[in-house]
């Protein structure tokens, strides 16, 4: 019954995080009489990116008039405040450089729990050997640090130009689509919910990394489940609020968890504070991971749920299927109401 109650609304929400583009350019160099012009390291984030984990702040009073502030709420019952602090991308890869000024060799850092495939290319070179040769495209193992790219001059006796250039992409390449495409709604046995957005609807279904996600209408603080097993790649927890302004865009509290076919699944708008996870924890099927809430760019309660890989350097999803608790499976549709079949653990 409450589910029908949320029946009529349409959620609309953009579970991505912060997005960042920035660009990194040394000054120019003399070594030994040498002259190395325009270096430059270009970042290129167009996708995605991950939240500074700095969120919400609370404030309150305690029982001797003493303000306190702190990134976690009173265990009391005492009335607090949310502080929204802002937002500041952070990426899912960092890099150093290491070397010296004429043999400048770099080392890249993945920031997650899952494997993050870099593309690198030189834009502008003159004079330039690469090793290895580039364009190329690498794959950074989950919280991995790794000497990727030297670069020297090809002529030694004269200088040299280049701009190195690198875009990270969450998740690891496939080749080809996955074999398993049914999942467990992601909710305990014995609930019943409406989907008030289904695949490619609306305003927010329509671009390639959320076109095949759901929206399921749930009140909030109803379990979460994994509707896979899986390791936690990454996760949000601390933020508050919702609404269908520009500043809600990067604070949905989520928890994102790559499966064994590389496949990634996205648990988006959840409650906050909420999350009994923690970022490199494996997973089983039916794990109460969080509970649902209203965080985010987003119109009500709901639970925004997306299959996810990496294609072709691109963040795209994929259709699924939800399994039946009378056996069988079913493709989510918009207003279709879908029944929960796992066992919370």
């Amino acid at each position: 019954m409450r589910a029908i109650l949320f029946s009529n609304l349409i959620m609309t929400c953009i579970p991505m995080k912060a997005f960042s583009n920035k660009v990194k350019t040394s000054e120019t160099h003399a070594i030994c009489g040498l002259v190395f012009r325009n270096i430059s390291i270009i970042l290129l984030v167009g996708l995605l990116a991950l939240n500074a984990s700095a969120g919400d702040m609370y404030k309150w009073k305690d029982k001797d008039g003493i303000w306190n502030f702190s990134s976690t709420p009173p265990k009391s019952d005492e009335k607090f405040d949310t502080v929204a602090l802002p937002v500041e991308p952070r990426p899912l890869v960092t890099m150093r450089k290491l070397g010296t000024e004429h043999e400048p060799e770099y080392v890249f850092i993945n920031n997650i729990w899952g494997p993050v495939q870099l593309q690198l290319t030189l834009p502008v070179a003159e004079n330039v050997l690469a090793e290895p040769s580039l364009p190329a495209r690498l794959v950074l193992a989950g919280q991995s640090e790794k000497r990727l790219i030297k670069i020297k001059a090809q002529d030694p006796s004269k200088g040299f130009t280049f701009r190195l250039a690198y875009k990270p992409m969450i998740g690891p390449p496939l080749a080809e689509l996955p074999t398993e495409i049914n999942y467990y709604p992601p909710f305990p046995l014995g609930q019943d919910f409406i989907i008030s957005q289904g695949f490619d609807n609306d305003q927010t279904h329509k671009k390639p990394p959320n076109q095949y996600a759901v929206d399921i209408v749930m009140p909030i603080g109803t379990p979460v489940l994994a509707a896979r097993a899986g390791r936690v790649m990454d996760m949000e927890d601390d933020f508050h609020g919702a609404g269908q302004s520009d500043r809600f865009l990067a604070r949905s509290n989520q928890i994102r968890i790559l499966h064994d076919d590389g496949t990634m699944a996205v648990y988006a708008h959840l409650q906050p504070n909420s999350l009994r996870v923690r970022p490199g924890a494996m997973v089983e099927t039916g794990k109460w991971i969080a509970n649902s809430g209203n965080t985010g760019y987003s119109s009500g309660p709901h639970l925004h749920f997306v299959i996810q890989l990496n294609a072709g350097m691109s963040l795209e999803s994929i259709p699924f299927r939800f399994y039946a608790p009378g056996g069988g499976t079913i493709t989510p549709e918009k207003q279709m109401m879908i029944s929960g079949v796992l066992r919370q653990k």
